[in-house]
């Protein structure tokens, strides 16, 4: 309570979480992205369409008895690019891997102001502005930058917090904060 003025004044709820990111964290947090983003929806149509389109060329380069070289060449860049399709966001986190096992344990501290995240190798603070908007996923919140890609996201998971009401919680503050998608 504000004694001066004899009003009472909100007072800014936190929720802390502690937790370790996985891989399997960060490939739902990249399917969200792309779910979520232009970029991410393109790249959802566009490498099955291509590895459909190289699947085409090298069954017709086989038949036409062209190059076995280039008939290959086609039908590899059409398996490259399915498999990208179907394991992308797998095989992008499987590449943070030593990151974050490096980063190890994670403290947040959700507030008024945003996040605080402290790992074993970084500290950093992450305004409400850097990540505009955030979604939600059966597992956690992800928060992500407003650019064309969201290359920037920061994960939630909500296994991370105390007490199962804090779900709430920090539902509510980053709703209080943030534009949901």
């Amino acid at each position: 309570m504000d004694m001066e003025h004899g009003a009472t004044r909100p007072v800014a709820q936190t929720v802390e979480l502690a937790y370790r990111i996985t891989t399997k964290d960060l490939a739902e947090a990249v399917r969200l992205r792309d779910s979520k983003t232009a970029a991410g929806r393109r790249r959802r149509w566009l490498f099955p369409l291509i590895g459909t389109l190289s699947l085409l060329i090298g069954v017709s380069a086989i038949m036409r008895d062209e190059s076995a070289a280039r008939a290959a060449g086609f039908l590899t860049g059409a398996v490259v690019l399915w498999a990208f399709a179907l394991f992308g966001p797998r095989l992008q986190a499987r590449a943070f891997r030593g990151l974050l096992d490096k980063a190890g344990d994670c403290r947040t501290v959700v507030d008024g102001a945003g996040l605080l995240v402290k790992t074993a190798t970084t500290e950093a603070r992450i305004s409400w502005a850097a990540q505009p908007t955030y979604a939600e996923t059966d597992g956690a919140f992800v928060m992500l930058s407003d650019d064309k890609g969201a290359v920037a996201m920061t994960v939630l998971p909500k296994r991370g917090v105390r007490q199962p009401a804090d779900v709430d919680r920090l539902r509510a503050l980053l709703d209080a904060n943030l534009r949901r998608l």
